[in-house]
């Protein structure tokens, strides 16, 4: 199946049934945030999708940011957990290891910006799902890595469902 007839069937089956709206937001996001599967998963345009049938569809804009915060919290905290159990030596694991200059920027990233890179990760292709996995690995305190994981990914969610939803209904006006 290839990415657009993955997208199509998707946006579809949430216009069929609004009400699973939230859940399906919150597994794509969930995949979209987990290190590994994010590479297979087209998440965020599915995502973005999403967005725009929440304006065009009647469905509740909250309960479907909650849904993706939710999904996108829980993928990064396993990514998290992932790399906490791994240790530093998952840099030397597949798929880590085929990508020592992205991982080495990462970890600058994470050395230079600490928990906020967290956040600041979560908004950023690549990184989104590499961040929480490396500070795993590099030992990032739990509490702040999760007050940083709670937080952008409301944000995140937010900003990328409302502007879809927005326009529409401003469009349908």
């Amino acid at each position: 199946m290839d990415i657009e007839a993955l997208r199509t069937s998707t946006l579809a089956f949430v216009e069929a049934h609004k009400a699973w709206t939230p859940l399906i937001a919150g597994v794509l996001a969930f995949c979209e945030s987990i290190a590994i599967l994010s590479l297979f998963v087209p998440a965020t345009v599915i995502l973005i999708g999403i967005g725009a049938l929440v304006g065009g569809a009647d469905i509740a804009l909250w309960p479907v940011v909650a849904g993706a915060a939710f999904g996108a919290a829980i993928g990064d905290w396993v990514s998290y957990e992932a790399g906490r159990w791994a240790g530093p030596g998952a840099r030397t694991q597949w798929p880590l290891r085929r990508y020592p200059d992205l991982v080495a920027k990462a970890e600058r990233f994470i050395g230079r910006w600490g928990v906020a890179a967290v956040a600041l990760g979560r908004f950023f292709g690549p990184a989104r799902a590499l961040v929480p996995l490396l500070a795993g690995t590099l030992g990032l305190s739990r509490v702040p890595f999760q007050a940083a994981n709670l937080a952008s990914a409301l944000v995140w969610a937010f900003v990328l469902l409302a502007p879809g939803a927005g326009l529409l209904a401003w469009l349908d006006r």
